[in-house]
């Protein structure tokens, strides 16, 4: 996989770390809990062929500053449009993974007229549901027992011995090299401090807190796709399911043999799905008054939200 050349914008006083290649319409790629623009590898180049890509680090990863600051999923998004908008980039699609496709989904609410489809892979924010080791980010000694697993000897032996269970080739262990890199970059305290506060935002001992099942009816107003991988331990495919009762318009494809990062485990499968999907939609136009009578509606008992509202002129 090629490197791309890593740049930074200064916005509120925050540095913010992003890659941007290639040219066409714009895909917004949003990574997931402790991950960083890297997780979208494996499909950047073949993406760029057709889409301009911006895979940014949010705040508090990656090598995005990482301050006491406001890790909620709104204040996630406001921080996409204020990066766009440096980067005079207007209108995107915007793909988001797990805890980046609840930050997409915000994106797309708080800004729709500036989302021209949304795509959720291996998405939070579709039920309560999620692995316990996201649950255990929210405990009281999260921070302290994650910075003794990663003093020097003990972190190179625990993300050696994770890289390993992932070259096993059984389904269980599949994503473990994406977590090995997780867990290495817990060894900068200001990290581990922003990943505590960004899942308390979203979850607690029960599991996810935010939700998209009360808003759903607004995509009607919008294209949807959701990928999953058919054996993701962390958020499960089930979700996939519920994401097809909320939007019925939505497409949805789950990919077999393929864990929670599915866009690494088969990319050229990822990256067809989503030209496939980009090729057969119009982007959305944002009409305020069709979304106020969205808002004033509200998801209607019984009616198909296919049915909820026409397009306006």
């Amino acid at each position: 996989m090629r490197q791309h050349r890593v740049q930074h914008v200064t916005i509120h006083g925050h540095r913010r770390a992003y890659v941007k290649v290639g040219k066409g319409p714009v895909l917004l790629l949003l990574h997931g809990l402790g991950c960083n623009h890297r997780t979208w590898l494996p499909v950047l180049d073949s993406l760029a062929r057709r889409y301009t890509v911006v895979a940014p680090d949010l705040l508090g990863h990656g090598a995005s500053d990482k301050p006491r600051a406001d890790y909620s999923i709104g204040a996630f998004a406001n921080g996409m449009r204020d990066l766009l908008t440096v980067l005079d980039l207007d209108k995107v699609t915007v793909v988001g993974h797990s805890f980046g496709g609840g930050v997409a989904m915000q994106f797309a609410y708080q800004f729709p007229e500036r989302t021209e489809r949304l795509v959720l892979v291996g998405s939070g924010g579709l039920g309560p549901e999620v692995s316990g080791a996201i649950k255990a980010i929210t405990t009281t000694g999260f921070y302290q027992v994650m910075g003794a697993l990663t003093l020097p000897g003990v972190r190179h032996v625990g993300a050696a011995g994770l890289k390993a269970l992932s070259r096993t080739g059984l389904e269980e262990f599949r994503d473990f090299d994406e977590v090995a890199e997780i867990y290495t970059s817990f060894r900068d305290p200001h990290a581990r401090a922003a990943i505590r506060h960004v899942v308390r935002a979203v979850v607690d001992w029960q599991g996810q807190i935010v939700t998209m099942a009360d808003r759903a009816y607004l995509t009607e107003a919008m294209p949807m796709c959701v990928i999953w991988g058919e054996d993701d331990r962390v958020i499960p495919v089930s979700h996939a399911a519920r994401a097809a009762e909320l939007a019925p318009n939505a497409r949805v494809e789950v990919i077999p043999n393929a864990g929670h990062f599915p866009h690494k485990d088969h990319p050229e499968r990822f990256v067809r799905i989503l030209n496939d999907f980009v090729r057969t939609t119009s982007p959305a136009t944002y009409s305020r008054a069709r979304w106020r009578r969205l808002l004033r509606q509200g998801p209607m008992a019984g009616t198909p939200l296919a049915a909820v509202d026409a397009p306006s002129a």
